[in-house]
Order: C-alpha cells, then sequence, then structure tokens
C-alpha cells in the first residue's frame, strides 16, 4: 500500500478541520471540525502502522485510544456548549464572551452606559 494516499487524504481532512476552527464562530461547528482533525491523526496512525508492518500493532491501539479520549471530549463539550446556550440563548463564540450572567454588567459596560447617559446640555459646553 502506498503512504501518499492515506498522507493525502489526513492532511486534507485536517485542513478541512483547521479551517473549520479558525473560521467558524459556532460552538458545535467547531468542536466538529477538532472531531476532523482527529480523525486526520487517526488515520495517520492506522496507515503508518499497515506501512511500517509493526508486530504490535501500536498506531492501531493509540488510535483505539484517541478514539476515546475524543468521544469523551465530544461528550463533555457538547454538554457545556448545551448549557451555554440554554443559558445565554446562543452558541456564538463571539457572544459568549464572559462566563458571569447575562443580567450583570462588566466594569466596562457600565462606564459606556455612564457615558451614554450625558444630556445635551452638558455637551454643548464641549467643543
Amino acid at each position: 500500500m502506498h503512504l501518499v494516499f492515506p498522507a493525502v487524504l489526513a492532511a486534507l481532512l485536517f485542513c478541512v478541520g483547521l479551517y473549520g476552527v479558525l473560521a467558524r464562530r459556532n460552538a458545535v461547528l467547531m468542536l466538529m471540525s477538532v472531531e476532523l482533525m482527529l480523525n486526520a491523526v487517526n488515520l495517520n496512525l492506522v496507515a503508518f502502522d499497515v506501512w511500517l508492518r509493526d508486530a504490535l500493532h501500536s498506531g492501531q491501539a493509540l488510535t483505539l485510544f484517541t478514539i476515546t479520549v475524543a468521544a469523551a471530549e465530544i461528550g463533555l463539550g457538547l454538554a457545556i456548549v448545551l448549557l451555554i446556550f440554554r443559558n445565554r440563548g446562543t452558541a456564538d463564540i463571539d457572544r459568549v464572551g464572559r462566563l458571569t450572567d447575562g443580567d450583570e454588567k462588566a466594569d466596562g459596560d457600565e462606564k459606556a452606559d455612564s457615558a451614554e447617559t450625558v444630556g445635551d446640555d452638558e455637551m454643548e459646553g464641549v467643543g
């Protein structure tokens, strides 16, 4: 078996996953992109295990371990995303910037609100 075909396929899968992590703002799509990247690594592990004809099949054993870790990661990740979606109403990474409740305001938001409440008569003297 030629090693080039699975290596190129794994590189393409990894690039698609990397693009998904960097370009997407939805948390679920980011988790799916991480899974694509892990599957590309698994494909490389199995391909190199077959190519090297390892007697212990350590690449395949490591692939099973990686699949187990990926399953736990996706389970915890989806649980966190669902909890954030239930509390905030969105799974957008940009809109979920801080871990405080939506009712509380950060220090920067209070300063912005106080600047917006300046009246027109106070602004006439400026300038």
